[in-house]
This record gives C-alpha cells, sequence and structure tokens, in this order.
C-alpha cells in the first residue's frame, strides 16, 4: 500500500522534485503546500510559484498559507505519514515538526552549505564536489540527522543546472526511501559532523561581475547563477546578463573588451574571460556571435554591474 505524504515546497527545482515524487512507486501525494502567489515581472503582477503550477498541472490537491503552521488542519485531514521538503524557503514551525516528520532533500554535503543557496554557493567557492541529502528536519536551520547522503563530482565548468540536475537524479530514489521510512515510524538517521558553513541566499550584490578579479573567480561566478539567476556586468553602463564562460589563459588589459573573430574577450585581473552566451537589456540570451553581429560600432567598455 502507497505512504500518504505531502510535498513542501516553492522554487524551479522543488517543482521538478514534485513531478518526479508524485509518480515514485510507494508513494501517494495527498497534498502540496507552497509559498502565496507573488507579484513578478515587469508588470508585477501575482504569478503562481513553480511547484503551485506543477501541482495544479498534476491535479494535486494545493494549498499556499500565508504561514506554514496554517497548513496542520489540512495535514491531519489527510492523513500524511511525513512531509517532503524541497526549497520551500520558509522555516518549518516546532508545532508541525512535533506532529509529523518533514524529510528536506538538501544539495549540499552537508553540514557545509546549509541554507537557502547551497549549490550556487558551492560553485562560487569553486569546490570540485557536493552531494545530496535527504535530512530530518528540527528547528535549527539545515542541522538535522541525515537519512542518506549521495555524493557526486562537479566539473570545473558545470552550471548550476548541470548539478541541481544531477542532485535530483541522485537524491530522489533514496528522498523516497527516507519518506516511506519515516511514515513508518522506523527512519534511521546519522548525524552531521564537521563544520557547518552557510548559503546565504543570493543577493543583487551576488551578481556583479568585477573584471578586476581573477578570470577564474569570475567563471566561477557566472556558472553558479546559470541558467536561473545570472550574473551582471554593465557594458558602457548597460547592465548585461551573463550566461556563460570559458577561461582563458590571457587576453586583453582587465576590464577591456576585445573582439576575436566571433569570440569576445573580456581582460580580467588575472587571465581573461570569453563571453560566450549574453544577454543585452531588454533582450534574449544569445551567443556572443550574434550579439556582435547586432553591435553597432565599437566594442563598449566593461564597467563592472
Amino acid at each position: 500500500m502507497a505512504v500518504r505524504v505531502a510535498f513542501a515546497g516553492t522554487n524551479w527545482w522543488a517543482a521538478q522534485a514534485l513531478e518526479r515524487l508524485a509518480g515514485a512507486p510507494g508513494l501517494e501525494v495527498a497534498r502540496v503546500i507552497s509559498q502565496p502567489d507573488r507579484p513578478a515581472g515587469r508588470g508585477r503582477k501575482p504569478a503562481a510559484p513553480p511547484v503551485a503550477t506543477t501541482a495544479s498541472r498534476l491535479g494535486l490537491s494545493l494549498s499556499q498559507p500565508d504561514r506554514p503552521a496554517e497548513a496542520l488542519p489540512l495535514l491531519e485531514r489527510d492523513g500524511v505519514g511525513a512531509v517532503a521538503v524541497v526549497a520551500y524557503g520558509e522555516l518549518v514551525p516546532r508545532s508541525l515538526l512535533d506532529t509529523l516528520p518533514f524529510i528536506n532533500l538538501h544539495p549540499s554535503a552537508l553540514p557545509r552549505w546549509r541554507g537557502a543557496a547551497p549549490i550556487e554557493r558551492a560553485l562560487m567557492a569553486g569546490d570540485s564536489g557536493s552531494a545530496v541529502a535527504a535530512m530530518l528536519l528540527v528547528e535549527a536551520l539545515d542541522a538535522g540527522p541525515v537519512a542518506a547522503l549521495e555524493s557526486f563530482e562537479v566539473g570545473p565548468d558545470d552550471d548550476a543546472g548541470a548539478v541541481y540536475a544531477r542532485a535530483l537524479e541522485l537524491g530522489l530514489e533514496p528522498f523516497a526511501r527516507a519518506l516511506q521510512d519515516a511514515a513508518n515510524r522506523r527512519l534511521a538517521t546519522v548525524p552531521q559532523v564537521g563544520e557547518a558553513t552557510y548559503a546565504a541566499k543570493i543577493t543583487a550584490a551576488d551578481r556583479a561581475l568585477d573584471p578586476l578579479r581573477p578570470a577564474r573567480e569570475l567563471h566561477d561566478r557566472v556558472r553558479a547563477l546559470s541558467p536561473h539567476i545570472g550574473a551582471r556586468l554593465a557594458f558602457d553602463g548597460a547592465p548585461h546578463t551573463i550566461w556563460r564562460t570559458r577561461v582563458l589563459a590571457d587576453g586583453p588589459a582587465g576590464g577591456a573588451l576585445e573582439r576575436e573573430g566571433d569570440a569576445v574577450v573580456l581582460g580580467c585581473g588575472a587571465g581573461a574571460l570569453e563571453l560566450c552566451d549574453l544577454q543585452a537589456p531588454g533582450g534574449r540570451r544569445m551567443p556572443a556571435a550574434d550579439w556582435l553581429r547586432g553591435l553597432r560600432g565599437a566594442l563598449p567598455a566593461a564597467t563592472g554591474a
């Protein structure tokens, strides 16, 4: 008999997890909890979070409470045995944690990179490996005992999209098993061991590229923010989004742009960076060759964001 669970999540990665978990054998997603609709886009019109959109498309029962504690009567009525948590974006209060086991799918090698942006911070730091954990939630942020942890390598050019996809691929099966075990009150866990580091939420300042910094550092920042956020670099004062880059051994002086055939090269404090995919204000993401074809006049100056 399938175990009845609820799912709490908000962003695009959580939506992918919901889609796959809804089809996992041995589980029945009886309730989806997501954050309320928020203003989004240029018009600032209310928009449903990706998890809410996915739940509606799959025909799953959906709740979007202003506060997580407001979901308790629904969870009790639905008779769920455990709650899956993936990038929900809200702290789960003690009143809920005391009622049901909440199992979190967290994409990091805990206790390294607890917090809101574990993959982004790992890539910015140049980590060559990561992991995905199924963790029992406690009141302290991402400090709960771990039921399963799958480690994997991260390549020097892997972006956040690739790492998130790998984490979901490796983590979903042990996550589903942990949910079943938690619902049946037989979940086995081990405490986190080691020094914790924290993955703070990405801010506008984190998106800015300083062309006087080393090329490798800028490359790591670009891939950490791709394909979902985007790093920023201003050309003659106009903020451009940089989506994909390649590290070069040398190039023009720091902050200078240079055209090499169909390539655009940015001089950095150490080494240089080929700007492979970029996006002008109000435009779409495109390869550098297409951006060059639409350029009028000389190459602009890179002034940082």
